[in-house]
């Protein structure tokens, strides 16, 4: 089966829907088998990849090769987790043909004018194994392959960090926070994780390094039985008038390290779980999204709910090495 995913984009146009029904936190991309949600990521390792043989103003075929190099090693960073790449050489093909090798390379498409790259993946709707994924960068764009980015250009390896997250098997995270463009978009005044759908403005590299969230989400799919052991989890749901909210971002802030990591509530009974969290104590607050379109997190017909007001939990919530805390409930009221 193959599907597309919505694209990053600059100050923030409309997204295309998701791949599937999201998982967990941050979000995960997952398929429905029957009543079960299977997360989607590579089985088979390491991650091979071809680099479509066409040069860009700025941005060589080789130095786009480098900088995915260096996204691909930037995602496989975080201690105990189960993640190798291979580049298996240059190739004349486009990145979206479908032909079960994963593709990553520049296209013009003028037509998307918003749009700064997108992948798309072909998986085993049963298991969720990655065959094959694909990232196009638009070459409408103007872009830099500069070591300390480039005024008025995208920095590539910073979408590519990005793009390759989505390849990895990570959907896009809400910790983001935008203002109205003029002309019409949003722009990023800040955000705390790579995963976020909408760029930094040109020139900017500070995609290039994870946050803690994107570590979180990394770790959660890929991670090692000394990583189950190591971390834990936060598990609740968020109710308004007794009944469950879908599609709350949940937020977890560890005040001892200064790291926060999100997810969403899942469920029609409003169930989240923020996975990958290291032990400690955590603040909780709840939000409606607005920071960006909710077709870019959910499907335009999931009934995500937005009409009520942000809430902190009552209390800070521990979380234990190796194990989950104990199941909290999120009252949050109408706006």
């Amino acid at each position: 089966m193959r599907r597309g995913l919505g694209p990053i984009l600059l100050l923030g146009a409309v997204l295309m829907v998701l791949l599937a029904a999201p998982l967990d936190a941050y979000l995960k991309l997952g398929v429905l088998v029957g009543n079960d949600l299977v997360g989607i990521q590579w089985t088979n390792q390491p991650v091979r990849y071809f680099v479509t043989n066409r040069d860009v103003p700025n941005v060589t075929a080789p130095q786009l090769q480098a900088a995915l190099a260096r996204a691909f090693a930037e995602w496989g960073r975080p201690a105990d987790i189960r993640l190798q790449s291979e580049f298996a050489g240059f190739v004349g093909a486009d990145p979206v043909e479908g032909d079960a090798m994963s593709v990553i390379g520049f296209q013009s498409r003028p037509e998307m004018e918003r749009t700064l790259g997108a992948t798309s993946f072909t998986f085993d709707d049963i298991t969720g194994e990655i065959i094959e994924s694909d990232i196009f960068l638009n070459s409408a764009f103007d872009w830099s392959s500069a070591a300390n980015g480039e005024t008025g250009r995208f920095d590539v390896e910073s979408i590519l960090v990005h793009e390759v997250g989505h390849l990895l098997g990570l959907g896009h995270s809400a910790l983001g926070e935008t203002q109205a463009a003029a002309g019409g978009g949003r722009l990023v005044l800040g955000k705390r994780a790579v995963m976020f759908p909408i760029a930094y403005s040109r020139g900017s590299i500070e995609d290039r390094t994870l946050e803690a969230d994107d570590v979180s989400g990394i770790t959660d799919i890929y991670s090692t039985a000394s990583a189950q052991q190591r971390l834990g989890a936060i598990a609740g749901k968020v109710t308004l008038n007794g009944a469950g909210v879908f599609g709350a971002h949940v937020t977890a802030f560890n005040p001892a390290t200064g790291e926060l990591v999100s997810g969403f509530s899942l469920t029609p009974q409003g169930n989240f779980v923020i996975a990958a969290l290291k032990p400690g104590h955590y603040i909780v607050r709840v939000e409606p999204l607005d920071d960006a379109d909710l077709d870019s997190f959910f499907d335009e017909d999931s009934g995500v709910n937005i009409d009520f007001q942000v809430t902190y939990f009552s209390r800070q919530v521990a979380v234990p090495a190796g194990g989950i805390s104990s199941q909290i409930e999120i009252k949050v009221r109408r706006k």
